[in-house]
């Protein structure tokens, strides 16, 4: 009993980094503390905390734990907002450090969680349990590194060194990039006799998601098979974002076939994968229907599935959907500036170019204009309905709100120039645009992939086919050349230059393109400029 004691001793001893607050007057941590999170403080700081009697409701305390620690000044120690709350006579329970921790992480707070957690081991207002040890591992790693948290876990009572903690350790040590070391990890696990969690495998495979990588993916889940770890639907969403990403629809088909089959119940994020997939596949009919799979399955109004169903809502061209679900995020606590975006974009798309200026007006009132992409949303809404003038003017503001002009302004620029028909203006954006530093990310995204193909189109009807050629390559180095309309659009190139590739049929099966009827159609056409 007496070893057990000493060993607690020594942990708390070894976490000492919190400010100690029992009363007004504070004592130093002993200096042979490592302090890794606090920052020395006196009274004053501790009074400015303490509400004064007679003050309005704007110096009122927040009525939660969790608000009182996120609104704490940057570099106040988080024993004033415990000591506070405790002054008032409230308990410290273990749902208040539980929804805490959760709002922190959510916030990217790492450090204020971290002090929480540190302050709870130390203070203990309940007896802690392995969940409050996996959260102080969790973000002591996240701060300090594995090398730190290591220390932490050979100090942590061998009672709560358990699967929780070694599951922590493992998503820790991955969350961190170091494969190998989780890997050596899960052996011992194996050895120990612990579960392994779904969440492991999962951020394994996203870590072996990129191209040069994906070929692990089957040896993971056969492993995942192997130790008897059920697939997750969170598994299936993450297989489907990696088919989706990769323009294979089929491949995602059959993703959720396997979900199906496993019996898994897919979710509101299932569904929003597989209809923005299909959508950006110009798949309408089978977006409609995964629009009312995601209607019958949203869970509470969340922002992240409202933001999908305003795309969604326009590719399809929905008006009355669009203002509706518009609203319904407008009545939202707070209205994310990514959500006035989407909102401009999507009316454009629509053609409701008023309703997308007025969105947009309203973002410029409540929100601050420090981003780029706030005014290419509406540089996009413009170009892409041939109003370059009003397009032109969002691209000076650009100046007065001291935010450069990037690679995605000028594409759509390029194609506002092509669709009043300023040809040579438009291949001077376009070589402005190809001369700036463009991220994969950028060259991936869709609203670059459908810009592109747009001027692709334009460049088709003229016959321009060098033109076309060369942003048709970088469609295809993103894969978006899957889509049998993408090769049709140069099909009609050739067709307009008079021009017959042998080898085009050829080239479009091998890229994974499956041809249609207007495929056919097209290509017997082009047999008459055979020479």
């Amino acid at each position: 009993m007496q070893a057990l004691w000493h060993q607690r001793s020594r942990f708390i001893q070894a976490i000492r980094r919190t400010v100690s607050v029992t009363s007004l007057n504070i004592t130093k941590t002993p200096s042979k503390f490592k302090l890794l999170c606090t920052q020395v403080t006196d009274n004053v700081s501790l009074l400015r905390l303490v509400p004064k009697q007679g003050q309005g409701d704007e110096n009122e305390e927040p009525k939660s734990l969790s608000m009182r620690i996120e609104r704490l000044p940057r570099k106040e120690p988080v024993g004033f907002a415990f000591q506070n709350w405790m002054g008032e006579g409230f308990p410290i329970h273990r749902g208040d450090i539980f929804h805490t921790i959760n709002r922190l992480r959510k916030l990217y707070l790492n450090k204020r969680a971290l002090e929480v957690m540190e302050w709870v081991i130390r203070e203990r207002p309940y007896r802690p349990t392995e969940l409050d040890y996996s959260y102080l591992l969790e973000f002591t790693i996240k701060l300090h590194g594995i090398t730190q948290g290591e220390k932490l876990f050979c100090r942590i009572p061998s009672e709560f060194q358990n699967e929780l903690l070694y599951n922590n350790l493992v998503i820790a040590c991955l969350d961190k990039g170091v494969i190998k070391l989780s890997l050596e990890y899960m052996k011992k696990m194996r050895e120990l006799g612990h579960s392994i969690s779904h969440l492991i495998f999962n951020r394994l495979i996203i870590h072996h998601s990129s191209p040069s990588r994906r070929k692990l993916i089957p040896k993971i889940l056969t492993q995942m098979k192997a130790d008897k770890v059920t697939r997750h639907v969170s598994t299936f969403n993450i297989l489907m974002k990696i088919e989706a990403k990769d323009h294979n629809i089929q491949g995602l088909t059959k993703v959720f076939e396997d979900m199906k089959r496993a019996k898994v119940e897919p979710n509101e994020i299932s569904y929003c994968i597989l209809a923005i997939a299909h959508a950006v596949a110009r798949l309408y009919t089978v977006v409609e229907a995964y629009v009312e799979d995601i209607e019958k399955s949203m869970t509470g109004k969340n922002w992240s599935t409202l933001d999908v169903l305003i795309i969604l809502y326009g590719y399809l061209g929905k008006k009355e959907e669009l203002e509706k679900i518009w609203g319904i995020v407008k009545g939202l606590h707070y209205v994310r500036t990514k959500s006035y975006m989407l909102a401009v974009e999507a009316f454009g798309k629509i053609g409701e170019l008023s309703k997308s200026e007025d969105i947009w007006s309203e973002m410029k009132s409540v929100k601050d204009m420090k981003l780029t992409e706030q005014f290419n949303c509406m540089i996009s809404a413009y170009c892409k309905n041939g109003f370059l003038d009003k397009a032109s003017e969002i691209y000076k503001d650009l100046e007065l709100y001291e935010c450069k002009p990037n690679a995605i302004t000028y594409r759509h620029l390029t194609l506002g120039c092509m669709k009043e028909g300023l040809f040579e203006e438009a291949l001077e954006t376009l070589e402005l645009c190809n001369s700036l530093t463009i991220t994969n990310n950028v060259r991936n995204s869709t609203p670059w992939l459908e810009t592109t193909l747009s001027i692709i189109e334009i460049f088709a009807e003229k016959g321009d086919v060098e033109n076309a050629e060369k942003l048709f390559e970088e469609l295809s180095k993103a894969k978006y050349t899957r889509y049998t309309f993408v090769y049709n659009t140069l099909i009609k190139a050739y067709i307009k230059a008079r021009m017959y590739d042998p080898d085009f049929f050829r080239k479009m099966v091998l890229a994974g393109a499956r041809p249609d009827a207007e495929t056919y159609s097209l290509l017997k056409l082009t047999e008459q400029f055979r020479i």
